[in-house]
């Protein structure tokens, strides 16, 4: 819609959100309200319009929180930012189908990029997955990892922090649940992943922002990252307790593979890696066989939870296997 102020030209107005049917809710007869610019969109910083709405009986209310051009662009939700055909965490999506995140990650040229794509996807008739295309190769791995059905526990109240320091005084008007987590994630993350798969996040304020972007943009995702390790593990490329193990051992090449058709299908199937972390790739011509070594283990754990679903040498799928750690050396003898 066209505006008198040529400053809001790039504001977003809608009429309804883009929603998964979790965070819709089961109720047929929701009641949202609609606030026009309300707030900065939490990946392009564009300000949008906002909807708040209740979800459900015992729900908490849900609003959204990136505009629907950002939302488009990656085929997610408003509100939780999950994908929408799978309902899973976007680092999960892209790493399945080698999918690499064009959107840029800093403050500069934010705007302009959320503005290009807008123009590019014909009035919102393409998501931006459309545009750029996506590889099959990972969909069974997505069909395996994704939920059937609505999850609707995801949008029941968030935990009582102070009840958990023994210190609300609230008791039943407490709008917040009542409940000890049944394990929390590591200390320096204020999110509590529950069995089935909901997060419990605290944030707030520059917290909350960094942690949305992190979702959207597929990085340092703890949920995604557990879902990752979990697929790796079901199809035997479980992490080893040894964390210094940084290599992949492939074996059963194809016998026209070399060092450098091996080095392009490594870079080829992990678009979201940085090259700079694979630190080298031997190849064993003799034994048909090679070893990739990663800088760090968090690369090579996202390796492996890319090959887990078949990785392709030559068109040939490989057999991955983790590395093992290094004998240790023998004392030298006393003398």
């Amino acid at each position: 819609m066209p505006k008198a102020d040529i400053n809001k030209a790039g504001w977003e107005q809608s009429e309804f959100p883009i929603l998964c049917e979790t965070c819709l809710g089961p109720n047929p007869f929701v009641r949202m309200s609609k606030q026009e610019f309300g707030r900065s969109c939490g990946t392009c910083a564009r300000p949008f319009t906002v909807f708040r709405w209740n979800p459900g009986q015992g729900g908490r209310y849900k609003t959204t929180v990136i505009c629907q051009t950002c939302a488009k662009v990656k085929n997610v939700c408003q509100t939780c930012l999950l994908d929408l055909e799978y309902g899973l965490p976007t680092q999960v999506r892209d790493t399945a189908l080698g999918v690499v995140s064009e959107a840029p990650t800093s403050d500069i040229n934010r705007e302009y990029y959320a503005q290009n794509m807008e123009s590019a996807m014909d009035g919102g008739k393409k998501t931006g997955l459309q545009l750029t295309g996506t590889s099959t190769a990972g969909k069974e791995m997505l069909k395996q990892l994704a939920r059937s059905d609505p999850f609707y526990k995801r949008n029941r109240p968030h935990l009582c922090s102070f009840f958990l320091k023994g210190e609300c005084n609230r008791g039943d008007a407490c709008p917040y649940r009542h409940e000890q987590p049944p394990n929390a994630a590591s200390s320096s993350s204020s999110s509590i992943i529950n069995p089935d798969g909901s997060v419990e996040s605290e944030v707030k304020g520059v917290g909350a922002q960094q942690s949305i972007q992190d979702r959207y943009h597929g990085r340092n995702d703890a949920v995604a990252k557990r879902l990752l390790n979990d697929f790796a593990g079901s199809q035997g490329l479980s992490p080893p307790s040894d964390t210094s193990i940084t290599s992949l051992f492939l074996t059963s090449l194809p016998e026209s593979a070399n060092e450098t058709s091996i080095r392009t299908a490594v870079f080829q199937s992990l678009p979201s890696l940085d090259k700079q972390k694979v630190k080298s790739v031997v190849h064993v011509a003799k034994s048909r066989c090679a070893f990739a070594n990663f800088k760090d283990r968090d690369s090579a754990e996202i390796a492996a939870a890319a090959w887990a679903k078949g990785f392709e040498v030559d068109r040939q799928r490989v057999a991955v296997k983790w590395g093992r750690s290094k004998a240790a050396k023998p004392a030298e003898a006393a003398s």
